[in-house]
């Protein structure tokens, strides 16, 4: 086990899912996408998807396309949220990687 236990967890919660479900990646990814939107999840969250979604066939179309599908059912304020935080996420990403090309 690593110095940090709690990201240890998140990572093997992932791996146990992942391991046991019977789909692509990317259909797993847009689930997650959706299930993140429904229960108001912060930027953090939306960044760990991204980053799982990098190196696939995923594009932000295709989280737009989660959005507009399911704001009938988790409501207009719900997906407006969702997309501010996705937002920031992609923000987020994009600062860490720049600070790692800055290192590099």
């Amino acid at each position: 086990m690593s110095e940090n236990p709690l990201i240890d967890t998140v990572v093997g919660i992932n791996a146990v899912s992942l391991a046991n479900v019977d789909a692509s990646l990317e259909g797993v990814l847009l689930v997650r996408l959706a299930a993140l939107v429904a229960v108001d999840a912060p930027p953090a969250s939306y960044l760990a998807t991204l980053r799982a979604a990098e190196g696939t066939l995923l594009e932000l179309e295709d989280a737009r396309n989660v959005l507009i599908a399911i704001a009938p059912i988790v409501g207009i304020p719900r997906v407006l949220s969702a997309a501010r935080n996705l937002a920031d996420a992609l923000g987020f990403a994009i600062a860490i990687d720049d600070l790692l090309d800055e290192e590099a």
